[in-house]
């Protein structure tokens, strides 16, 4: 995912806290760790997000919260036709831990 340019210090300002409602959504679905990082050089995000399951965690875009949350966070950031944020698969090439 990436922040458009100039919309950084808004973003981090809706994220501090997020809605009490996207909390409990996320917390219900298993995500008890959630953690989103800024490269301030290319305005790239990285997501980091510890799930109890794949299906749980692919759930939550199908709630009503995380649907308005989409959309007011469009304005800050390149989003998909159904307002989830463009983002891009990256690969792992290392992990220390359990599998």
């Amino acid at each position: 995912m990436s922040v458009t340019r100039g919309c950084e210090a808004e973003y981090a300002r809706r994220h501090g806290p997020i809605w009490p409602e996207l909390e409990d959504v996320l917390r219900s679905h298993g995500v008890p760790n959630y953690s989103i990082f800024l490269d301030p050089d290319t305005n790239d995000l990285f997501a980091y997000a510890e799930i109890e399951s794949e299906d749980r965690w692919a759930a939550i875009a199908g709630t009503e919260v995380c649907r308005r949350w989409w959309r007011s966070m469009r304005e800050l950031m390149p989003s998909n036709a159904d307002d989830s944020p463009q983002s891009r698969p990256l690969r792992e090439v290392f992990h220390l831990g359990e599998p």
